[in-house]
């Protein structure tokens, strides 16, 4: 990975300048920044952040659809059963 390193005023707005090549080699329209105490971290977001997760858990479980469905037949059964 390359570093740039890119001095930037911030803007009575509270507004920063990206610059164009690193914009151009990150190809997103949004970006995180995360506030780390001592410095500030900006990563770019993709269109579907969520997508992007690849964490432990992912593809296990029951799928939100199924997991819903489950849960009406559970509260119909119990409404049944009064």
């Amino acid at each position: 990975m390359s570093s740039n390193t890119h001095v930037m005023t911030v803007s009575r707005n509270g507004q920063v300048s990206i610059p164009a090549d690193t914009r151009a080699r990150w190809n997103a329209r949004r970006v995180v920044v995360v506030d780390l105490g001592d410095r500030v971290v900006m990563r770019p977001l993709g269109d579907r952040p969520i997508d992007d997760l690849n964490g432990k858990y992912r593809g296990r479980g029951p799928s939100t659809d199924r997991a819903r469905k489950q849960a009406r037949a559970e509260d119909a059964a119990q409404a049944r059963a009064r």
